[in-house]
């Protein structure tokens, strides 16, 4: 991570009306950027917490298919909120895609779609392949799905196949992509927030020592993001981390309470995102401590 960059530069991007197109926006800014510097480079320039959560989210996506396209995407596994193989209906064969995802974030605006897919055969265990299908294709068809009260900015929807063509990525699909994602997501999203609250102690001239804070805890996300995302070490370093962010939550409810009230306001409609996958987390390093 260029450090001398986040510290330096302090100009914001407007939230553009179109995910899409400010996603384009800011990959053209950034340049050829890592996944890490595109979630705190971008995070940090981000109008909203929300948008800052959809940077971070697709740079979980870029290190889980390194070859995705420069363009915006989604992961749709969940169905039933489970993402788990026994719960899914969906199912691949003969390379075409049938079934449902009920919720996938910014589907309406992806340019293309990662799906988790049921693929083995009658009798046998759940197993999952990953495929990947184009908005707009035949049999390809998302649901915009009203606004939530968090991160309303960012839209979801639901994904309708039927007998959808993919192309399929090497690799079992939930061993090599779903499994994993959740710790990648965790990663990336904490560092695209962090930087979006550096951003704004430093554009609402918070005090240094908490500037600093939130400063050393990007230098920890950038450790995380080095480490295997079934690494149980990794995930020790993640709890800490996740534990660092939220002992700073006071201190950064004070700092913008006393700046600009539209700051304040959206942090507040927002931050619960970061509380989503909690019991998740807290299983995987409970895991981890037990191993180690």
């Amino acid at each position: 991570m260029p450090w001398l960059e986040l510290l330096h530069r302090r100009e914001r991007l407007p939230a553009a009306a179109d995910l899409a197109e400010g996603f384009a926006t800011l990959l053209q800014t950034l340049g050829n950027a890592t996944p890490f510097e595109l979630a705190v480079a971008g995070g940090r320039r981000m109008a909203t917490p929300g948008l800052a959560f959809l940077v971070g989210y697709q740079a979980a996506l870029r290190m889980l298919w390194p070859s995705a396209p420069l363009s915006l995407g989604a992961l749709c596994a969940t169905e039933q909120r489970s993402p788990r193989p026994a719960d899914m209906q969906t199912r691949l064969r003969d390379l075409r895609l049938s079934g449902r995802k009920d919720f996938v974030t910014a589907g309406d605006a992806a340019d293309w779609l990662l799906v988790a897919a049921r693929s083995e055969e009658p009798g046998e265990t759940p197993r999952l392949s990953l495929a990947v299908i184009y908005p707009g294709e035949p049999g390809v068809k998302v649901e915009k799905l009203p606004a939530l009260p968090l991160m309303p900015d960012i839209s979801h929807g639901r994904l309708h196949l039927d007998g959808a063509l993919c192309e399929l990525l090497a690799g079992d699909g939930w061993d090599a992509y779903v499994k994993p994602f959740r710790s990648l997501e965790d990663v990336y999203v904490l560092s695209a927030m962090t930087a979006w609250l550096y951003g704004v102690g430093q554009d609402s001239d918070w005090p240094q020592t908490l500037q600093l804070r939130l400063l050393a805890l990007l230098a920890g996300c950038a450790e995380a993001s080095r480490q295997a995302p079934n690494s149980p070490a990794g995930h020790v370093l993640l709890g800490g981390l996740f534990a660092q962010f939220e002992a700073l939550g006071r201190e950064v409810d004070e700092a913008l309470g006393n700046g600009p009230a539209e700051w304040a306001q959206m942090w507040q409609r927002d931050k619960g995102v970061m509380q989503l996958a909690a019991g998740a987390r807290a299983k995987r390093l409970a895991k981890a401590l037990a191993v180690i």
